[in-house]
């Protein structure tokens, strides 16, 4: 599989051929505790016609860090020192941090134009990115992206849960029977194929917990959350939201509270698509109205 080394850390990725010397070139962006996996579906039917880019981010996936084995930092501590370490932490997998991984991985790889599809955090990796490649980047589309809220009590619960995930994801829960058929049923609103039940637990254990701890407490600081409405202000670039009507993730009105900070907002065709009986994982759930929407939202 090819490989190119970014930020000190080999980055697996996927490209299709071009279809046509001037071809689109979609990037698809993976989210929290995945890997690019969740979008060959998609990129089977697109890549008749697009070309496509699918890699795993920094710390997730097959993209992992090359260093010693060493235990997950420690945050027990309370006040400043517990902030202090946080802080150091997540610093290293900003939202903007891994924008820049994108924009160094499309330079090794020469892509000069791009439309970005990213699945939640990798939604927001996408509208930091084109921020940081306004020239480059030429409109997001956001699968199950949205906030610009911060709601203190839940991102606290949010954080301290996520936090003791991180921490417990011992090895062998790959072989305990039957863990995969929950992770079938995991924040989707009909049961997925067993084989992806599997693949989400692999993600999941294997995930680099230093860049899955990172992200989680990067992305959900106050400053974070509302520094995000002020990047999808100042994009220029066509940005559309696509959200899961049964998402409990990521409810669909936060989606559409993110998506009306964009310029376009309201003026015309509408920038938030939402998709019946689905949940948090649009790309495998509904994949054909998914593919749908990306070709219209090109076309247009």
């Amino acid at each position: 599989m090819p490989t190119t080394l970014i930020s000190g850390v080999p980055h697996v990725y996927d490209l299709t051929a071009p279809t046509s010397p001037n071809s689109e070139t979609l990037v698809f962006v993976h989210g929290w505790m995945l890997s690019r996996n969740y979008w060959q579906p998609l990129i089977d039917r697109l890549s008749k016609d697009y070309q496509c880019l699918s890699y795993d981010l920094r710390g997730f996936g097959e993209s992992q860090p090359c260093r010693d084995l060493s235990p997950l930092p420690k945050i027990q501590a309370t006040g400043s020192v517990a902030i202090a370490v946080q802080q150091s932490v997540a610093q290293q997998y900003s939202l903007l941090s891994y924008a820049r991984d994108l924009s160094l991985l499309l330079k090794q790889l020469q892509i000069s134009k791009a439309w970005l599809v990213g699945h939640s955090l990798g939604g927001y990796v996408g509208l930091w990115a084109a921020d940081q490649m306004p020239e480059q980047v030429q409109g997001v589309i956001c699968l199950n992206s949205g906030g610009g809220i911060y709601l203190k009590e839940a991102f606290e619960r949010f954080r301290s849960a996520g936090q003791q995930i991180v921490k417990f994801r011992p090895k062998w829960l790959l072989q305990v029977p039957g863990l995969d058929l929950v992770f079938t049923r995991a924040n989707v609103v009909q049961a997925m194929a067993r084989s992806w039940g599997r693949q989400r637990v692999i993600d999941f254990i294997n995930a680099d917990a230093e860049a899955a701890l990172g992200t989680l407490l990067d992305s959900t600081t106050e400053a974070e959350v509302h520094r995000l409405p002020q990047v999808v202000t100042r994009l220029s670039q066509p940005i559309y939201f696509v959200a899961g009507a049964k998402d409990t993730v990521m409810e669909p009105k936060y989606v559409r509270h993110l998506a009306s900070f964009h310029p376009r907002f309201g003026k015309g065709a509408d920038n938030v698509l939402e998709i019946p009986d689905c949940g948090h994982l649009s790309m495998l759930e509904q994949t054909n109205v998914v593919e749908s929407h990306i070709r219209q939202i090109l076309r247009s």
